[in-house]
């Protein structure tokens, strides 16, 4: 039987879709958002239960317990915990193996640490009956849209789904052909029931087509939330089409309603809904007692909801204002092109089904490539940034509490945001301000006897948790000062690719320099080799179990952050000079994270104890070759005495070692992208593109979500696999040494799309790598406004394999940049940057 896509679906072939309607949430459920609101849909007919979010919906914090304080030890404990830190420390060096089993006593209770909890449901149910012919739904990536269509006694319905950041609304729309007749009878009722664990909140009319949804997210209480929903419809005639009914209910039960559209009486109707909580992240703070807590939503949720744009009478007026802000934000900027052929022909779950390692299918490849960057835009355009599960969560409690865990996902969520030109950093920078950093200079003080900076542990919720995470032995994953690190790669390359002096001023320096200030005064001298450098102590290496000092994670990026602190200094407008000479002080005395071992590996410890069968799911030794530069761009003159081959060919070996991210721990998806991202940096073509098709394969549902522990029935959504999935494929950075480089781009096979690495200091030249990785998968192709550092856009084209143009434009300069662009291992030209500068070149 021949199948096609359903009507309406995007030529381009730019979207999901599929033939029967939804089962398993993390499957096969289609996502919409805005970043405010998110909202997942399984395709009904008749009846509809759309499962819906709001981004600051948590349990916990001080909403639950007024005493909550975000992990940490208590004032009077500091001397004491000092007294325990540096007996921990005098253990770690005198230990023959350098390490010791446990540090528990810096561990504090997680106490009332919540949860993203789900927002309920959102039920419609049409009366009409019979047998259902003509199905389709599908996700238009297009316009940002979940669509549904079906053709049932006679009419053919299209129910419309979508979330509007302009306006923080979604708006669910249904509409059928026999217009004469209009619609059946038609209600929206609100179900905390499906939802299972949530308390019933009240449910009454706030008038004669408007529910107000309002409750406490535990039964004890915790925050307040409410939800507005507005019911509009086109009438037929001069006919009441709405009424909003409240229900009878026992005593003592919260009151309940719902809204209706009388059968006949209207051609089409649409119900927006906003919603929101009582959680505001400028109470973060010592003023405010760290309450989080902010005015009553109702309010602001009155006004968005009436805003003359929400509350629109046309809905083709809400969908035109929706679509122009979506593509505005996505596909207007940038666009990838890998010379796919749209797939009308088969389904999603189909298309994916029959997908192979190695062979691939560029059209899914490329498809994946869009819908990151979809729910990159979808999650990351509110007031906080991307969670583990983007905005989307099933559940009132959710795995791992779908928070920022900070020692890869927070981080990989945000991998493609600046290279493919979306603006969302700007949310994740307000958390690190107003969550992270007042609550972290406590944590600085009293667990780390530091009195400047501020710093952070792996796990993090939306209360400012900034303690070390316990109690117990947690150091594997719980001991990690270095998450404040990693948090700054992102506030430096925002400024690295936008030159946004007046954000780098207000915002972006104060970040750093606390950030820098905290680990100038936590780096002390290693007594267990008596080298003369300074390290970090007690360390582990992310999830990693050994205790000890020098980790080369923490290491490789301390480094690089004294090194941004260098090369952001002048234009800061900072004047205080004493602070630079310091920070370049520590950095010529620190150990820098790179040392090879007894069987040719990187390091992943300063003491060599690597084992060639550790298939760990982190590659944390290896953030210096991505997403870092210690590696990639390493430079004997002032790292150390290695050549840079040496370096390489000793990360390719703990990477070969490493596996191929099916080890223990699930079988996750954002391992293996952080693999084929780590391959693409060494220029590996084939096993890059080995790493990409191994996790689609197995770690991709039929809905694209990303998965973890894809064997089981019901799995966990992780949405990082997604969001790094487009930086995997985009971009990534090889060393700028030609020897090496030309050894690279010679080998069979190895020629990917833009490659431009960090450099240690502005004087270096950036290197702008064309083509240096490409997979024989992906022959022809083109991208169109990707950005890159020094304030660079980059388009280009390519054919049967080879580079056919290229444009380079400077869009902000602030430092004059020298600049390199590399091809088949020749220059094709040098250039130092100027603002709206441009190089294009056709001839090869």
């Amino acid at each position: 039987m021949s199948v096609s896509a359903p009507p309406g679906f995007p030529s381009s072939g730019n979207g999901l879709w599929f033939t029967k309607s939804a089962s398993v949430w993390s499957k096969e459920w289609l996502p919409v958002g805005n970043g405010y609101l998110a909202a997942m849909v399984p395709g009904g007919t008749s009846s509809e239960a759309t499962q819906l979010n709001i981004e600051s919906l948590w349990s916990g914090g001080s909403f639950t317990d007024k005493s909550y304080n975000g992990g940490n030890k208590q004032p009077g404990e500091q001397l004491a915990t000092a007294q325990i830190m540096n007996e921990y420390r005098r253990k770690i060096f005198s230990s023959p193996t350098g390490d010791i089993n446990c540090i528990d006593q810096l561990g504090t209770g997680s106490g009332a640490y919540g949860s993203y909890a789900g927002a309920g449901y959102l039920v419609s149910v049409m009366n009409i009956t019979g047998p259902v012919t003509d199905y389709g739904r599908y996700l238009d990536l297009d316009q940002g849209i979940a669509r549904t269509t079906w053709t049932q006694s006679g009419a053919t319905y299209l129910r419309s789904t979508f979330c509007s950041n302009p306006t923080r609304a979604c708006t669910q729309h249904i509409t059928t052909t026999l217009s004469t007749i209009g619609l059946p009878a038609l209600s929206y009722t609100f179900s905390s029931h499906l939802e299972p664990g949530m308390p019933s909140p009240n449910i009454t009319c706030l008038d004669s087509n408007t529910l107000r949804i309002r409750g406490r997210i535990e039964s004890s209480g915790g925050m307040l939330y409410e939800l507005l929903a507005r019911l509009r419809t086109s009438a037929i005639g001069n006919a009441q089409t709405t009424q909003c009914i409240q229900f009878p209910v026992a005593y003592g039960f919260p009151p309940n309603a719902t809204l209706q559209v009388k059968a006949g009486t209207a051609r089409e109707a649409w119900l927006s809904w906003v919603g929101g909580t009582e959680y505001s992240m400028d109470a973060g703070d010592v003023a405010s007692g760290f309450s989080f807590k902010g005015p009553d939503p109702h309010t602001a949720l009155l006004n968005l909801i009436s805003a003359p744009a929400t509350g629109a009478s046309s809905f083709q007026g809400i969908l035109a204002q929706h679509v122009t802000d979506y593509k505005a934000a996505l596909t207007d900027k940038f666009s990838l092109s890998l010379a796919q052929t749209p797939r009308l022909d088969a389904p999603t779950d189909v298309i994916k089904a029959a997908y192979r390692i190695d062979t691939g299918d560029k059209y899914l490849e490329w498809l994946l490539f869009n819908y990151g960057r979809y729910l990159l835009a979808s999650s990351g355009r509110g007031a906080l940034p991307a969670n583990l599960q983007g905005k989307w969560a099933h559940g009132y409690r959710n795995a791992w509490s779908a928070d920022y865990h900070s020692n890869i996902n927070i981080q990989m969520n945000y991998w493609a945001a600046e290279m493919t030109n979306i603006d969302v950093t700007r949310p994740l920078f307000d958390y690190f301000q107003k969550t992270c950093a007042p609550r972290g200079d406590i944590t600085a003080q009293v667990l780390y006897n530091i009195s400047r900076g501020w710093v952070v542990h792996n796990e993090l919720n939306i209360f400012g948790h900034t303690g070390m995470k316990g109690p117990g032995d947690t150091a594997e994953w719980a001991n990690y000062p270095e998450a404040n690190v990693w948090m700054m790669m992102h506030v430096w390359d925002h400024f690295d690719y936008t030159n946004d002096v007046a954000w780098w001023r207000l915002q972006g320096w104060p970040l750093l320099k606390g950030v820098a200030s905290f680990h100038m005064d936590k780096l002390i001298p290693d007594l267990h080799f008596n080298d003369s450098t300074l390290v970090v102590n007690p360390c582990n290496s992310p999830e990693q179990k050994p205790i000890t000092f020098g980790c080369a994670h923490s290491q490789q990026m301390i480094w690089e952050l004294f090194n941004a602190i260098e090369k952001g200094f002048a234009a800061s407008g900072d004047t205080d000079v004493a602070f630079l000479e310091e920070v370049k002080d520590k950095r010529a005395k620190m150990d820098r994270g790179v040392h090879i071992g007894s069987w040719g590996q990187l390091q992943e410890w300063k003491v060599d104890r690597d084992s060639p069968t550790d298939l760990h799911r982190h590659l944390s030794h290896l953030i210096g070759l991505y997403p870092g530069y210690a590696i990639a761009s390493y430079d004997p003159a002032i790292q150390g005495t290695y050549t840079k081959k040496q370096v390489i060919d000793a990360a390719t070996v703990s990477l070969t070692h490493r596996g191929n991210g099916t080890g223990p721990d699930a079988d996750s998806g954002w391992e293996k992208a952080w693999r084929a991202a780590a391959w693409a940096q060494l220029g590996d073509a084939d096993q890059f593109f080995h790493m990409l098709s191994h996790s689609i394969f197995l770690n991709f549902a039929p809905n694209l979500f990303s998965l973890y522990n894809p064997y089981d029935p019901d799995p966990i959504f992780q949405i990082d696999a997604n969001l790094a999935y487009p930086a995997a494929l985009l971009v990534s950075t090889i060393p700028p040494d030609m020897s090496v480089l030309c050894n690279l781009l010679n080998a069979p096979s190895q020629n990917a799309l833009i490659q431009a690495p960090d450099v240690a200091s502005v004087n270096t030249p950036l290197m702008i790598t064309l083509l240096p990785a490409l997979p024989k998968q992906w022959p022809s192709g083109s991208i169109k406004g990707a950005r890159i550092r020094g304030g660079m856009f980059v388009n280009l084209d390519w054919n049967d394999g080879r580079l056919s143009s290229v444009t380079i434009r400077v869009n902000r300069n602030i430092v004059a940049r020298p600049v390199r662009v590399v091809y088949g291992g020749k220059t094709l030209t040098s250039f130092t940057t100027s603002g709206g500068l441009k190089r294009s070149i056709s001839s090869f």
